[in-house]
């Protein structure tokens, strides 16, 4: 059963904005099983009265589905979000699937989805600045559980999200290693030790 958070930044959110969402975004729940349980989180922001930003994160365990879109008509962003997020799922769970068949991992996510309680999302839009005196200012913390996943799975969850790098617990060595997009478009990984 897919539960809806919606929020809205500089727009407020009325019920036929609340009913259209929920209706759109409530398609998607056809790709999962039976008794799965999710939070979509929405946010709606407007950007100088001309255009509307939609953002639809969708935790689960071992999986996030997120999309963001910007339009000057907020229905149209949605129908575009809703879009997205079918692909997305379509086209992860084929990957996934091909090539965990026989293995738990990401791709059981479709199959046994539980909701992630109160999960680590922010949705502030803080700029990394330092203060007049250089100060160091922490201004965003943000916890998560690293699943254990080989670095290919971890390139697909960075995708998925939206990132350029992506911290995970590797499978083999159980070390913390991070992936990340380069700037020619391929990836790199960072592997940790403990000295």
């Amino acid at each position: 059963m897919l539960q809806f958070n919606i929020k809205g930044d500089n727009i407020e959110v009325t019920p036929a904005i609340r009913e259209f969402i929920e209706k759109k975004v409530d398609k998607i729940e056809r790709y999962f099983p039976e008794g799965t349980n999710a939070t979509a989180m929405v946010n709606l922001k407007a950007i100088n009265h001309s255009q509307t930003k939609v953002e639809v994160t969708i935790p689960m365990k071992n999986l996030v589905l997120r999309a963001e879109e910007r339009h000057d008509e907020l229905y149209a962003a949605v129908d575009l979000i809703v879009g997205k997020l079918e692909r997305q799922i379509r086209k992860y769970k084929t990957k996934i699937n091909r090539k965990f068949r026989d293995r738990e991992g990401i791709g059981m996510a479709f199959a046994a989805a539980d909701q992630v309680p109160n999960p680590a999302y922010d949705t502030g839009d803080a700029d990394d600045e330092y203060s007049e005196d250089d100060d160091i200012k922490i201004v965003r913390t943000k916890q998560f559980d690293l699943k254990p996943m080989d670095e290919e799975e971890a390139v697909l969850q960075m995708n998925m999200l939206g990132h350029n790098f992506f911290v995970f617990t590797d499978a083999e060595s159980n070390g913390t290693n991070i992936v990340y997009k380069r700037k020619d478009g391929s990836y790199g990984l960072i592997e940790t030790s403990v000295e």
